[in-house]
């Protein structure tokens, strides 16, 4: 038994002494691994518990005396640690001069949104033309209310207070309405598949057929008995304001209405094609005009016509006779001159 002790004394104070000096195949993590210390539980104290009078952790800290935040808690406007940050709006398109010059007192022609058609359909800074202020502050309601770009809107209204007005006056009323043909319309030129954007996709267009009268007086551009001198006027005043003037004449598509639109073209080149035609001639009528009160029975006017018929076969038979009796050879009288 004493030996024993010792030895195994010997084995375990040998292993000890081992310990303290590497083995030289440990850089190569081949040696026998070393045995782990016993890990010792160190005692942590708890935190005290919260008082009831504390303020909760969601309500706001206090602020500081001067009025500002509190440096140590974010601000509302601020993203904190456990908020993201909210994505940045974009930026307001700016108003342009256009819209800021088209007021109220020029026509009631609220802005909408941005068309993107198909292709190049649609168009910016749109409104929808509603109604034209006079000078004398009469509405011109625009029927159906037309989708424009802002300086085509502007053109009509121009066109409206300053040559139509004063035209109305002197036909002794004023402007009540607009016929609207046709505004904005994705579509090619006259509707035709295949051809060029028309202008009326570009919502730069307006196809007219006649102005309204305050008096129910209707003046249609392409009525052929509305007074000529009216319609030139008319056609003098939209070709000076309009790049583009299409009417009765350019082709069988405008034959009833006027095309009005502000395209842009090279060298500022116009185009103004409108015959404004002749009234149409008065055309008799095809039934005979009904027969007069006081006119004959028409069988004693049938009579009346048998006798004077053959009476004016007997006055010619009277005048052959004496024709005939003049044929006859008659004594030479010598001329005698007439004094004058």
């Amino acid at each position: 038994m004493v030996t024993a002790a010792l030895g195994l004394s010997l084995v375990l104070a040998e292993r000890a002494e081992a310990r303290k000096y590497t083995s030289p195949l440990d850089i190569f993590g081949i040696a026998a691994p070393r045995p782990r210390p016993a890990a010792h539980s160190a005692r942590i104290p708890l935190p005290r518990p919260r008082p009831e009078e504390a303020p909760k952790a969601a309500d706001e800290a206090p602020p500081a005396p001067d009025g500002k935040p509190s440096a140590d808690k974010p601000s509302a406007d601020k993203p904190g640690a456990d908020k993201p940050a909210e994505a940045a709006a974009p930026p307001e398109k700016p108003v342009s001069a256009c819209r800021l010059a088209l007021t109220d007192e020029i026509a009631i022609a609220p802005s909408v949104p941005d068309i993107r058609g198909p292709g190049a359909c649609g168009g910016e800074d749109l409104v929808r033309l509603e109604a034209v202020v006079l000078p004398d502050k009469r509405k011109v309601t625009v029927k159906p209310a037309a989708i424009l770009r802002c300086t085509m809107a502007s053109a009509i209204a121009d066109w409206l207070r300053k040559d139509m007005a004063p035209l109305a006056t002197s036909l002794g009323s004023a402007i009540g309405e607009l016929d609207n043909f046709d505004s904005f319309e994705c579509r090619g030129r006259n509707r035709v598949a295949g051809a060029l954007l028309s202008e009326h996709g570009k919502a730069n267009a307006l196809d007219v057929r006649g102005i309204k009268l305050a008096n129910g007086q209707s003046i249609g551009l392409t009525d052929r008995t509305m007074p000529r001198e009216v319609r030139e006027r008319v056609l003098h005043s939209v070709c000076s304001r309009f790049s583009t003037v299409l009417g009765p004449g350019s082709d069988w598509y405008h034959e009833d209405h006027i095309h009005l639109d502000l395209a842009q073209r090279r060298n500022d080149y116009r185009i103004c094609q409108w015959n404004v035609w002749d009234p149409l001639p008065q055309i008799a009528p095809l039934l005979p005009a009904e027969r007069p009160e006081e006119a004959p029975p028409r069988e004693v006017a049938a009579k009346s016509e048998t006798k004077s018929e053959a009476k004016d076969g007997a006055d010619d038979d009277a005048a052959e006779k004496p024709a005939a009796d003049a044929g006859k050879s008659q004594p030479h009288k010598p001329a005698t001159k007439k004094r004058r």
